[in-house]
């Protein structure tokens, strides 16, 4: 099974393909979509879909993991963040990928045992599941990466 993960954002989405197999997890590929500062929304969220696009063109998931949104601050960033989602999740539904929702809580959870872990010990495990000898990096990379692996571990329970 192939699963790309998404951590959701405007100005940086990060994306992480695994590979599950025979209970193995392996990394594909990761990174993060860039859109520059100060472009109009709506130029960003094309950005976004085209640079999406691509990445499952080219790897092809079955399934995608994208984290469910919880703002409790900023309502402006909270809207443009949840733009960035529709449009990744519009993305996989168009390409016929299931689509899996997790929040930051539940993969904390699963990922360390601990609801609120911080971002080290996050990437710390992320780098341990994929058996990397470095912490994926930027840190929108290793979340899209562990909403990737939060989805290997549940459809394995199921």
């Amino acid at each position: 099974m192939r699963i790309i993960g998404i951590d959701p954002g405007t100005g940086i989405l990060g994306f992480g393909v695994i590979d599950i197999t025979k209970g193995k997890t392996k990394l594909v590929t990761a990174g993060v979509i860039r859109t520059p500062p100060h472009t109009p929304l709506p130029d960003r969220l094309v950005d976004i879909y085209d640079g999406l696009t691509e990445i499952i063109a080219e790897t092809s998931p079955t399934v995608m993991a994208i984290e469910k949104l919880f703002f409790n601050q900023n309502v402006t960033t909270a809207m443009s963040v949840s733009h960035a989602r529709g449009v990744a999740m519009l993305t996989g539904q168009q390409a016929g990928l299931r689509i899996e929702e997790y929040t930051p809580l539940q993969i904390k959870q699963t990922m360390t045992g601990y609801g609120r872990a911080d971002k080290k010990q996050m990437q710390e495990m992320v780098r341990m599941h994929l058996g990397l000898t470095d912490v994926p990096k930027p840190d929108d990379c290793a979340d899209a990466l562990a909403a990737a692996i939060m989805c290997a571990l549940t459809l394995r329970g199921q």
